[in-house]
């Protein structure tokens, strides 16, 4: 394995995802999913997959799929759903560094994920709530050479106090010399977090953040609403499926590198990411941390689209192992643009199975399948 080095800490949960039949609406189509889950019919499923969820186990195990020498920090409780996590992770000698609480339980989700509709999850946060600061351990991160931390929006403890234990996260491990990379979760409207001004919190954690991986509706919900309720409004609820590149996307990125990232990849969902970089000084200082020139990277800005997956069973997992694969390519000092495809190609690999990690394949593979001719999305909105 390529000792390169990452530590990825924050939301783990254990993920339950029935097993829905094949199903056609009354006149031959798709059925919508309030149309299976009717109050007081009974179902027939074809199984369970149940796996580890949350940034830190698809991101961290994703990585080591792709070469990378990943470390885990999360923390669980001392219940079942702990112990499956931790067997889990034990099967891939990734359980050092997980925390075991005693007051607090296990996250879990149930991902609802019925063949032609978007997933529904019922998610309890658990132990997320409870991560602090001071679980993490600094003489490990130290001596790694990239922080990545995913889910804060799902993660009380991090928000609270307008994001102070964020900010101090990553303010002391950027002022140590390790690249930092943080990722986003959706947020509850009607939860704690959707009462939380999440564009001062970007405000304060994106200056000490060189990797900013946020998908369109979480960065456009949190820095611009009303942009969010126009776009909600417009497309009946499809909001990736209603955008314009141009006139959306790019505002967005462009506004969270003046906020202080360095690199910024805006997912939108199938259609592919859009990425915007930084130049002068900033990119100045993340090639110093990475000890390598990043004069290719800078003052990029484009979309890249995902490629065409061979089936589409579940889009779980699919940002974060995206994220993986692009930090994976960036430490094993692979190009910008090959950076970004193989992102996007891993993306694609992911949405083959019903885990995060089942579809993957190693980057090798993947370059080779890009070589080969491998068919991108052709969403002329996208260009």
């Amino acid at each position: 394995m390529n000792k390169a080095g990452a530590v990825v800490a924050g939301h783990i949960c254990i993920d339950i995802t029935p097993l829905f039949p094949a199903a056609e609406s009354a006149s031959g189509g798709r059925v919508a999913l309030g149309e299976l889950l009717v109050p007081g019919s009974l179902l027939h499923m074809n199984g369970v997959d149940i796996h580890t969820g949350g940034a830190v186990a698809n991101t961290a195990l994703a990585m080591r799929k792709f070469g990378v020498d990943a470390s885990l920090m999360g923390k669980v409780g001392r219940d079942a759903f702990g112990s499956m996590i931790l067997d889990i992770l034990r099967s891939y000698g990734a359980e050092k560094g997980m925390i075991v609480s005693d007051e607090a339980s296990t996250s879990y989700s149930v991902v609802l994920a019925a063949p032609g509709c978007d997933r529904v999850f019922l998610h309890d946060p658990g132990a997320n709530d409870h991560f602090y600061f001071a679980d993490l351990d600094m003489n490990a991160i130290r001596d790694a050479r990239l922080f990545h931390l995913g889910y804060p929006p799902i993660m009380a403890s991090l928000f609270r106090n307008g994001g102070e234990e964020l900010v101090k996260i990553f303010r002391t491990i950027d002022g140590m010399g390790v690249m930092t990379s943080l990722d986003l979760a959706a947020v509850d409207e009607a939860s704690e977090a959707g009462a939380v001004d999440w564009e001062a919190i970007l405000e304060r954690t994106l200056p000490f953040t060189d990797f900013f991986f946020p998908s369109f509706e979480e960065l456009a919900w949190m820095i611009d609403r009303v942009k969010y309720a126009e776009l909600k409004g417009r497309s009946g609820g499809d909001i990736i499926s209603a955008l314009s590149v141009e006139d959306d996307v790019r505002p967005l990125a462009e506004k969270a590198i003046a906020l202080g990232a360095k690199v910024a990849l805006v997912k939108c969902g199938a259609r592919g990411f859009y990425y915007r970089t930084a130049g002068g000084e900033r990119m100045a200082a993340l090639e110093r941390k990475r000890g390598a020139s990043l004069e290719a990277w800078r003052d990029k800005r484009g979309f890249e689209k995902s490629y065409v997956p061979a089936r589409v069973l579940s889009a779980t997992g699919a940002g974060d192992t995206t994220i993986a694969a692009f930090l994976s390519a960036m430490l094993q000092g692979r190009p910008f643009e090959r950076c970004l495809q193989l992102a996007a190609a891993a993306g694609a690999s992911c949405v083959e199975a019903y885990d995060a990690l089942g579809g993957l394949k190693t980057l090798d593979e993947l370059e080779k399948k890009i070589e080969s001719g491998w068919a991108k999305t052709g969403d002329e909105r996208c260009s």
